[in-house]
């Protein structure tokens, strides 16, 4: 059985991994899998949403695989690392929105993935945290720069000092997780937000995730700017046209995604 699925449904891509017994893990393969369906779903014009989950009630992914990485020498680990990196930010900067759908254990590697995505939404038995330091190591898949960027420097320093867990309620206090549901809700909630996302101009959509991910990378004359660039782009489309149409004829508008 693959390490990780793919399904697809009404425009929505649901990515999960897959090895519950490990507590979904991250090793090199459940990665190769990660990349492959995330290049999978952003390929297919008929997916709009992306939700990435895990298999079981238990972890959404539970860190990396630490009897992989044990043997591994220096440059091993910067191979390993670039692989998470490459997958990491394919959820990140992909242009289609993205939600986690936290179920369990988000730690290391699985909290790195979580706030890779654009929505997180928790389970009530969430614990989420990056404990890297507590084997000597720190998070390498993007998490003191993604959690400092989310939470500003002192939450973020402080979760990868300590390498202590939270709980989803304090997670969605501090900012970490938009929302948080009883377990046996959390998909059904998650799938509930991608369909409503779904219903939206998906040009629309794409462009603002690209206007937000600029906030983070530059200063705000530069975000202002790339954000009249593309709000201009906005009215060239097809989609523009049939919303502003909708609004004006008091009717539900009917999308084409050009």
């Amino acid at each position: 059985m693959s390490v990780v699925t793919l399904e697809k449904e009404n425009g929505i891509a649901t990515i999960t991994v897959n090895r519950p017994e490990s507590l979904n893990a991250l090793n090199s393969e459940v990665l190769d899998g990660l990349k492959n369906a995330a290049e999978d779903a952003l390929a297919d014009d008929g997916v709009f949403v992306v939700i990435v989950t895990g298999a079981g009630e238990k972890a959404f992914v539970a860190g990396a695989d630490i009897k992989e990485m044990t043997g591994k020498t220096p440059m091993d680990m910067r191979k390993f690392t670039i692989k998470g990196h490459k997958v990491m930010d394919l959820f990140a900067k992909m242009e289609k929105p993205t939600i986690a759908a936290i179920n369990g254990f988000a730690l290391g590697g699985g909290c790195e993935l979580a706030i890779a995505c654009d929505i997180r939404l928790a389970s009530d038995n969430a614990k989420i945290g990056v404990p890297e330091v507590n084997l000597g190591i720190f998070p390498g898949f993007g998490g003191t720069q993604r959690l400092t960027s989310l939470l500003g420097k002192g939450r973020a320093s402080e979760m990868v000092f300590t390498g202590g867990m939270i709980t989803a309620e304090e997670a969605e206090r501090i900012g970490l997780v938009n929302h948080v549901y009883p377990q046996a809700e959390l998909m059904n909630e998650a799938r509930a937000m991608a369909e409503e996302i779904s219903t939206k101009g998906p040009l629309a959509v794409r462009l603002a995730k690209s206007s937000i991910n600029r906030a983070l990378e530059g200063g705000l004359d530069d975000g202002l700017a790339y954000e009249r660039e593309l709000v201009s782009l906005s009215f060239s489309t097809e989609d523009k046209v049939e919303g502003l149409k909708a609004f004006l004829e008091k009717r539900p508008p009917n999308f084409k995604g050009k």
